[in-house]
């Protein structure tokens, strides 16, 4: 996610939300004649309180057409055309906001010329508040060496020394390098890749770190994405300029130098988070009282016979943004010990009877409800790798595709799962076709497809999969 930098720069927003709303209704009053002698703001009769009503009107529309063409996201690398596009887009949308409303209530006496004359000087205000806070904001940078961001930059190739040049020059940008590393002999950096995260962890206040994705491998990408989520700061890659930019990262463009960071999926946004959180609790909760209350003492007694060992299997997995966490497991196998690297095959003479049935129906993966309960996972969602797995599918795959699946919580049951993309992995098509349900999940998540996958998963335990052993 991103995380919000700075002091009380982050206060500037809400203020031009306050003003433009303030402007486009004080104007309101001054330009239209709402035939009413007397403004009556306690009026009972709220529909034919005129004043009110555009009131309501013009800003709730005010809000949700700014809203959905992201007219208040304009960040300190935004060029001066993009902001012009931005306001001339929100006047053409707002226009017919206004003169929709004088349609729909004809006895309201306003010339069109009127209504243009209220427009123009509304946007001339909006224009101008919006553009002095923008240029101000870069000329305390500037000159005053405020509102600055302190920031490392990983990787030697062109698209991270264009970057660097671009913060050197461009002091109105606000952003301070204090080091680069690379794995070079070259004098001009700070460091190697080891060093840069030595000094990451020494508390040095970084508020942004721009990596070189094709430069480093998956174990380093992990690390970086990891300790960006512990400390709270904005990790953000610099894409190989020869290759085509991936869709699912989101694209800021730094004068012309594109830069990719983690989007705010739905599945990630406050609310959504909160109803699938609730979902998961509650659902987690109904299988550990209802289902695993007695299951657990029948399949101690049972795994015991046959086989040495304690009851559950417990493994380190990726989870959100490549968090390792304790992933459990009814114990299928004869042993507890996996061999890194390889696989349960389909006639795998490690596995037990009774794990057979357990890996069949998927009963095994039952004590992940307690991660869920946990935090750890969700309910529904990309099935998480062990840690050897992920180094290994992350060779076959789009580094960009496979980080956007780690932005999520890891579920019980997925999209892939169910439609048979699970256990071995025999040919990289396989775990190709994996990663593309997941991301189809991320991109298109909703609560019903969530009950849709779980009603498929149930069906599955009765009826069993192919995949599954």
């Amino acid at each position: 996610m991103e995380y919000k930098r700075g002091r009380y720069s982050w206060l500037l927003r809400p203020f031009l939300i306050i003003f433009d709303v303030t402007i486009i209704n004080v104007l309101a009053f001054y330009f239209f004649n709402f035939n009413q002698t007397e403004i009556d703001f306690f009026s009972i009769d709220f529909l034919n309180n005129k004043h009110l009503l555009y009131i309501t009107y013009s800003t709730v529309f005010w809000l949700v057409s700014t809203s959905f063409l992201k007219f208040y996201e304009v960040y300190r690398y935004t060029s001066t055309i993009n902001i012009f596009s931005l306001i001339i887009k929100q006047f053409v949308v707002f226009t017919i906001i206004v003169y929709a409303f004088i349609g729909a209530f004809r006895s309201i006496d306003v010339q069109s010329y009127t209504t243009l004359e209220y427009l123009f000087l509304s946007f001339a205000s909006i224009t101008t508040i919006k553009l002095v806070s923008f240029y101000g904001l870069k000329s305390f940078r500037s000159f005053l060496r405020g509102n600055v961001r302190r920031v490392v930059i990983i990787g030697k190739g062109e698209g991270a020394q264009e970057l660097k040049q671009l913060f050197t020059k461009r002091k109105e940008l606000g952003y301070s390098i204090k080091g680069v590393f690379a794995n070079s002999d070259n004098h001009k950096f700070t460091g190697n890749i080891a060093d840069s995260f030595t000094f990451l962890n020494e508390g040095n206040g970084i508020d942004e770190i721009y990596c070189a994705i094709d430069e480093l491998t998956e174990k380093e990408v992990n690390d970086y994405v990891k300790h960006a989520e512990v400390n709270h700061c904005n990790i953000k890659f610099i894409p190989a300029t020869s290759k085509l930019l991936t869709k699912r990262l989101k694209t800021d463009y730094y004068n012309y130098l594109p830069i990719l960071s983690m989007p705010e999926v739905a599945l990630n946004n406050d609310f959504n988070k909160f109803v699938k959180r609730l979902f998961d609790m509650v659902f987690s909760l109904l299988i550990l009282l209802l289902v695993l209350s007695w299951l657990i003492p029948i399949l101690f007694v049972i795994i015991k016979l046959e086989s040495k060992g304690p009851l559950f299997y417990t493994h380190k997995r990726n989870g959100i943004n490549y968090k390792e966490f304790n992933c459990h497991k009814f114990r299928s196998l004869k042993i507890n010990k996996v061999v890194e690297g390889t696989y349960i095959t389909q006639h795998d003479d490690r596995v037990t009877k009774i794990g057979r049935f357990l890996r069949t129906t998927s009963l095994d993966e039952f004590p992940q409800f307690y991660n869920v309960l946990k935090g750890d996972m969700s309910v529904v969602g990309p099935r998480p790798h062990m840690l050897s797995y992920t180094d290994d599918y992350s060779k076959k795959i789009d580094k960009y595709n496979f980080i956007f699946r780690h932005n999520v919580k890891p579920g019980v049951t997925g999209l892939a799962q169910i439609r048979g993309f699970r256990g071995e992995i025999k040919n990289d098509q396989d775990i190709i076709n994996r990663i593309k349900f997941d991301n189809y999940y991320i991109e298109n998540w909703s609560l019903v497809l969530d009950i849709k996958i779980i009603f498929k998963t149930i069906i599955n335990v009765f009826k069993g999969q192919k995949e599954a052993y």
